[in-house]
């Protein structure tokens, strides 16, 4: 996970993530992303990590809400943080600090999960 300011294009942030990524998980080899993510990223992803970036892409002829596999994951993860007041709205000067809330939130999250019934 990497926080940065909201200048910054998604595209550029994935490698700040991803460069995080490949000391630490090395049996990685598919990530999912969405059509913001197309382009020269998938080439870079390739060259840089030797993973495949797959675009989970919207069919354009279906007019109706339709849950896409995989594109979920991450809006699920979002609306969970908004259930936290400190990551409800952006109150942090710094990225380190909000970073370390969302550590918190997950942290939390995953206990609640594992203790028993």
């Amino acid at each position: 996970m990497v926080v940065h300011a909201a200048n910054l294009q998604d595209r550029d942030g994935a490698r700040l993530v991803l460069a995080k990524l490949k000391e630490g998980f090395p049996r990685l080899s598919l990530i999912w992303a969405d059509g913001g993510y197309a382009g020269k990223l998938i080439e870079w992803v390739q060259e840089f990590g030797h993973w495949v970036l797959e675009i989970v892409k919207r069919n354009d002829d279906i007019h109706r809400f339709m849950v896409l596999p995989r594109r979920w994951v991450v809006e699920r993860t979002f609306a969970w943080f908004g259930k936290y007041r400190r990551l409800s709205k952006d109150y942090e000067t710094l990225t380190e600090t909000s970073e370390t809330m969302i550590y918190l939130a997950m942290t939390n999250l995953m206990v609640h999960r594992l203790k028993p019934g």
